[in-house]
């Protein structure tokens, strides 16, 4: 048997008595006992109407495991998963469909999906007589606190008799896959600032050094603005084409998560680690959702998506695609040997990198002057800083003074920096840097991230 997502066929093949006796059932296999035992005790007292019933008994269950065996209709399965990527504590349904695409009904039909025991129990359903070129549907529902990949299946069909004496198992060959992401939450926007203003706001301009009539034009795509349209090159073309005189830009988001070992302490989906992660995803969808280039850069010195020119997802390809395999790739991270920044720090040097964000563990005098150099190489700076001692107590919980040494060293090279407490939530965090930022009063609100109009200063 074969089954997947395709929605694969399977057939029952033959095989020899051994494996039609090893599907008996229990009760299948107390009537074979009772059958033989009731024979022989027919044979020492002479008794031949006790001898019919012990053939009876004995026989019924090796005709209900001939007949079952050699059924020779023809099923496809197929599962859908929805959706496919899920973040952490949010429900997935599977949806499995059973077709019986063979010219007679089927009997009773056990329908068996294997899913590993966080994603919940093991799904069980009873499908009733299937007719010929018929189709049954059943869902059932999945959840995880734990991000990571998830493979459902093989799918497992249990065929039996109508009298219970015997049941042969087929599995289906292939499975799908569930991608449990980090979940994400909605961050208030604030003003803030990078390379540029967001996209659409470029502010290079390749302007033509002979006139208008020596700019290059190109065709017109949905949404250029009408008063960039070239009418002399729309009329010798047959066909609307516009100026090329701005080269739009976006701004650049690099988002640093730390996953050294040594930066955190505790596991689980309330640990310091986890946040961190969670935070590191927020971030990148906030970013693309205003239009920023974003990647995403670990203390490793990997760099997501990292096939572009430079390195951005964003400018170069759909940001939807971007953030699928940046999530993905959060789905499945976890702690590093390194003890420090410096290879990220490699990555940075290159140039101006626009807005960082680094989603930091435990620091040392040495690691916090390596990431504060790296405010050098950006246009603003935010810092999430975890301590492993004030999350080791827990909420509610006063973490130390040392605690705070790293914040201080970060605020003074330059960075707006934030002590993250047990618990907290990255939306109050966010508008607190912000606060930081400007010095007092409420976090602006018009004026998001990259909006056009947004002026003023930003983090930094």
């Amino acid at each position: 048997m074969a089954a997947g997502g395709q929605g694969a066929r399977a057939e029952d093949d033959r095989g020899g008595l051994r494996t039609a006796l090893a599907g008996l059932t229990t009760r299948g296999r107390s009537f074979f006992a009772a059958g033989i035992a009731a024979a022989v005790c027919a044979y020492v007292l002479g008794q031949s109407d006790l001898l019919r019933v012990g053939l009876l008994l004995a026989v019924l269950p090796l005709v209900c495991a001939a007949v079952l065996y050699r059924t020779r209709y023809r099923v496809a399965g197929s599962r859908r998963l929805s959706p496919a990527r899920v973040p952490a504590g949010s429900e997935a349904r599977v949806h499995l469909r059973m077709d019986n695409v063979s010219r007679l009904p089927t009997g009773l039909l056990m329908l068996q999906d294997r899913v590993p025991y966080v994603l919940g129990p093991r799904p069980r359903f009873v499908l009733d007589r299937v007719e010929a070129g018929g189709r049954r549907e059943v869902s059932y529902r999945v959840r995880s606190d734990l991000r990571g990949r998830y493979p459902l299946g093989p799918l497992q069909l249990r065929l039996t008799d109508p009298f219970g004496m015997c049941e042969l198992t087929r599995s289906f060959s292939t499975y799908d896959t569930l991608t449990v992401i980090p979940r994400v939450e909605a961050l208030p926007p604030v003003r803030l600032t990078g390379e540029a203003k967001g996209y659409g706001d470029g502010r290079h301009r390749s302007l033509a050094l002979a006139g208008e009539d020596d700019v290059i034009p190109r065709g017109y795509r949905h949404g250029d603005d009408l008063r960039r349209v070239h009418w002399r090159s729309t009329a010798r073309y047959g066909e609307l084409m516009v100026r090329r005189e701005e080269q739009p830009q976006r701004s650049r988001c690099t988002v640093l998560l730390d996953t050294r070992d040594v930066a955190y302490e505790g596991t689980g989906p309330g640990s310091a680690f986890e946040w961190a992660v969670s935070g590191t995803a927020s971030t990148l969808v906030h970013m693309l959702e205003r239009g920023f280039s974003v990647r995403l850069l670990t203390d490793t010195g990997n760099s997501l998506p990292g096939d572009g020119a430079d390195g951005f997802a964003g400018a170069n390809q759909e940001s939807a695609d971007a953030a699928g395999l940046m999530m993905d790739t959060l789905a499945v991270i976890d702690h590093s040997d390194g003890a420090g920044l410096s290879r990220a720090y490699d990555v940075l040097r290159g140039g101006n990198e626009g807005l960082l964000v680094a989603f930091i563990g435990d620091l040392d005098d040495e690691q916090a002057a390596v990431l504060a150099k790296m405010r050098r190489r950006s246009g603003a700076a935010v810092a999430f800083v975890l301590d492993g001692a004030a999350w080791a107590q827990g909420p509610g919980g006063t973490p130390p003074a040392a605690a705070r040494h790293p914040v201080r060293l970060l605020r003074d090279a330059g960075w707006t920096a934030v002590a993250v407490p047990p618990g907290g939530t990255l939306a109050d965090l966010w508008r607190q840097a912000d606060h930081l930022r400007t010095g007092a009063g409420p976090a602006p609100v018009a004026g998001a991230f990259g909006a056009p109009g947004a002026t003023g200063g930003g983090w930094s």
